[in-house]
């Protein structure tokens, strides 16, 4: 079966850094276009950034365009998200799934929790 094993999250200042690394088993992971997602206290969750299969294409969510970077290393099965210029509103729990640009951001979402355990990212202003 699927897992997903989330790490990296912290307590940071704002303005501070962070890399999230995510290790999937158990799906031909270099077959995949991976996401992060991230859901804050009382609001719903956000597709940040997603990396298509090879590297081929990334993008980002508005807001964190210009202050993330997101990569993968196939031979290791492991998805990274690089987040610099942290906010407060980056304030969150970050998950990593599979991105099929079919199903609902909320669904994949959902299904990530059940994957994995998330990663806590705190950001204080």
């Amino acid at each position: 079966q699927v897992q997903l094993v989330e790490s990296g999250g912290a307590l940071v200042q704002a303005g501070g850094s962070l890399r999230l690394s995510c290790v999937a088993s158990g799906l031909t992971f270099s077959r995949y276009t991976m996401g992060w997602y991230r859901q804050a206290p009382g609001k719903e969750c956000e597709l940040v950034a997603l990396i298509t299969s090879a590297g081929g294409s990334r993008k980002y969510g508005d807001s964190v365009k210009g202050r993330c970077t997101i990569s993968r290393d196939d031979d290791k099965n492991t998805v990274y998200l690089e987040m610099n210029n942290l906010k407060p509103e980056d304030t969150a729990v970050y998950y990593c799934n599979v991105v099929d640009g079919i199903t609902s951001v909320q669904r994949m979402c959902v299904e990530a929790k059940g994957l994995g355990q998330g990663t806590q990212v705190t950001v204080s202003s």
